[in-house]
């Protein structure tokens, strides 16, 4: 017979509630993937029942589309002077990749999960809503769906190579060499007519 796990005690507030258990599925989905962790384990590290996880969120999938709307929810990379897009994406690249820079969840989320068909598909339509949809209104001229689309997958692989894999040439570049060489590839594909 298991031992029933004593929870800490958590003051009514639904919002906090809420906002914990999305934080710690956010980071549970970042660590183990889509397949690699259960509700209970995530309501655990909550503070919360599994019962109370289902209640706010109905199911495991629809935790996970929510926590995914969290991870991939800013999108201030796309406002302002399309002239100046790719200096702000290479300022973010290069930022989000320092050594000491934050862990990369939406990535390591992306990564971890993407094999579960259902969880590529949330990703999908996330990345699709947040950020190639955006992305593909500011590119003018031909293919601009695909150029958005190559344009995101340049970013994933500079954030895999640079802060995941730790790739030397990537690392240990100089910020002006990196800066220069990544915003020209933006650039190409941010111009092409």
């Amino acid at each position: 017979m298991r031992k029933a796990v004593a929870l800490p005690k958590r003051a009514r507030n639904a919002a906090a509630t809420r906002d914990a258990i999305l934080q710690s599925a956010l980071a549970a989905f970042s660590r183990n993937g889509y397949d690699g962790i259960g509700v209970r384990e995530i309501a655990q590290a909550a503070g919360v029942t599994a019962v109370l996880v289902n209640r706010y969120f109905g199911s495991k999938e629809e935790l996970f589309g929510a926590a995914v709307e969290i991870a991939f929810s800013d999108s201030t990379l796309f406002e302002g002077d399309p002239s100046s897009l790719a200096h702000r994406l290479t300022e973010a690249v290069i930022a989000k990749t320092e050594k000491d820079a934050d862990p990369i969840d939406p990535l390591l989320l992306l990564l971890r999960s993407a094999p579960n068909p259902r969880a590529a598909e949330i990703l999908r339509e996330s990345i699709a809503r947040h950020f190639e949809r955006p992305l593909k209104s500011l590119l003018m001229g031909p293919c601009a769906s695909e150029r958005a689309a190559m344009i995101l997958a340049f970013i994933s692989g500079l954030q895999l190579f640079r802060k995941v894999i730790g790739s030397k040439a990537l690392t240990d570049g100089t910020r002006a060499g990196l800066y220069a060489n990544i915003k020209a590839a933006f650039q190409g594909l941010i111009d092409r007519d």
